[in-house]
């Protein structure tokens, strides 16, 4: 069975969002930068207000000044101003003089008192307010800066999520293809789009997929092709040892018959682990009893004890057969007779486990049984081909299982093997 990759590791942001974050963290430093620098070199243009405003005081009339002084300076400061509108009021906002229309005060405007908005708003030192129709000067101009630079971080913020996120989205299809191949998908490709350095990167991808598809194939021709080509010779080398005289010696023929046999099933072992790593999927899919087939299987062995429940699921017989007779083969070969076969169901897993009265296999071994051809240190017993565990957690993984070495209650090993249930 291929193993699933997921996409995004837990915990961590997805690439997207982590580039969004640096584009609004280099708005936020240049936003900071501007303002620090405004702060250095605005302050003549921010004290530009405070000059104007006692330049204002001091061209007006005084504020206790009759209201005919108040109207005559406050018409020689609009004059000449293009038609200028100007109202000055008092500190609580009464008018003492207009010139033009009256600009009315914003808690007028709540009573229906209409007129020209005001372009500039200048407060004396005084507490008088006059509001003019024409530009006086700067009207905040920090504030100004400040609002300019959110209305352009935020146009900026809101338009760059799409382009980021168009061009992260090309970056997990070609994660995505990268995790297919690395699960053994050889067929996995990626859309090449544009012109830039991710498109070059899924270029070279799957110009990198089309060899390793290539040499993965032929390495699986030659071995099958090697193997099959061997059972020509080895046929011949049966034949003739059959038709050699009775008078060798027996126990020589036995070793030959003995080493042709072990031959051949290292031969079948080859190619089926050949045809699994070819056919990516499991294609003679059936429904069936896990429990009758280990009776059957248990049936060829002596000294074999099974017990269990009815295990109904979907798989290859074919297939499942050779797991259990792989694991029987094994505890028979390298245990300590009787062999002990249990199934169990739960949670709509059913779990087999196979066993014997040696001591079983050491636990910094427990992973390194499954690597084909491995022996373990210090045995001196060769028989068997050394793909037998291997097969096991093949045909495990093919129908969405796995295959293990657990520890047992009484401290010895066994071999399990979880495989999913209808």
């Amino acid at each position: 069975m291929k193993r699933r990759f997921n996409l995004a590791l837990v915990g961590l942001p997805r690439l997207y969002f982590r580039f969004y974050v640096a584009l609004l963290v280099i708005l936020a430093i240049f936003a900071f930068a501007t303002l620090e620098i405004w702060n250095r070199t605005g302050s003549p243009l921010e004290r530009s207000n405070a000059t104007l405003a006692q330049v204002m005081q001091n061209v007006l009339a005084p504020p206790d000044a009759p209201p005919d002084m108040q109207q005559a300076a406050l018409a020689r400061v609009a004059a000449n101003l293009n038609d200028a509108h100007m109202t000055l009021y008092t500190r609580d906002w009464r008018p003492l003089a207009v010139v033009g229309d009256l600009i009315p005060a914003r808690h007028w405007r709540r009573q229906g008192v209409t007129g020209p908005p005001p372009e500039s708003f200048v407060r004396l030192p005084d507490g008088r307010k006059l509001l003019s129709s024409e530009p006086l000067g700067f009207t905040r101009p920090k504030a100004m800066l400040h609002n300019a630079l959110l209305l352009v971080a935020l146009g900026i913020g809101v338009a760059a999520f799409p382009l980021v996120r168009h061009l992260t989205k090309r970056l997990e299809r070609l994660q995505i293809g990268v995790e297919k191949l690395g699960a053994g998908d050889f067929t996995a490709r990626v859309p090449i789009e544009g012109k830039d350095e991710v498109a070059r990167l899924a270029q070279s991808f799957n110009r990198a997929a089309d060899q390793i598809e290539q040499l993965v194939g032929a390495h699986k021709t030659l071995l099958a092709n090697a193997s099959h080509e061997l059972r020509t010779p080895l046929a011949r080398i049966r034949l003739a040892l059959e038709l050699i005289p009775e008078g060798i010696d027996p126990k020589r023929r036995k070793g030959l018959e003995q080493d042709i046999a072990e031959l051949n099933h290292l031969l079948d072992e080859i190619l089926l682990a050949s045809r699994l790593g070819a056919i990516p999927e499991n294609t003679d899919s059936e429904e069936l009893d896990l429990l009758a087939l280990a009776a059957e299987e248990c049936a060829r062995y002596d000294d074999t004890m099974l017990d269990g429940e009815s295990a109904v699921m979907q798989g290859d017989p074919r297939l499942l057969r050779r797991l259990l007779r792989n694991l029987l083969e094994n505890a028979h070969r390298h245990g300590v007779p009787p062999a002990s076969v249990r199934i169990t169901c739960a949670n709509k897993v059913a779990t087999l486990r196979v066993w014997d009265e040696g001591p079983g296999v050491p636990d910094p071994e427990f992973e390194r049984v499954f690597e084909p051809f491995f022996r373990r240190r210090g045995t001196l017993d060769n028989n068997g081909a050394g793909l037998g565990l291997a097969l096991v957690r093949q045909i495990a993984r093919r129908h969405g299982g796995e295959a293990r070495c657990a520890l047992m209650r009484d401290g010895r090993s066994c071999f399990e093997v979880e495989l999913p249930l209808i």
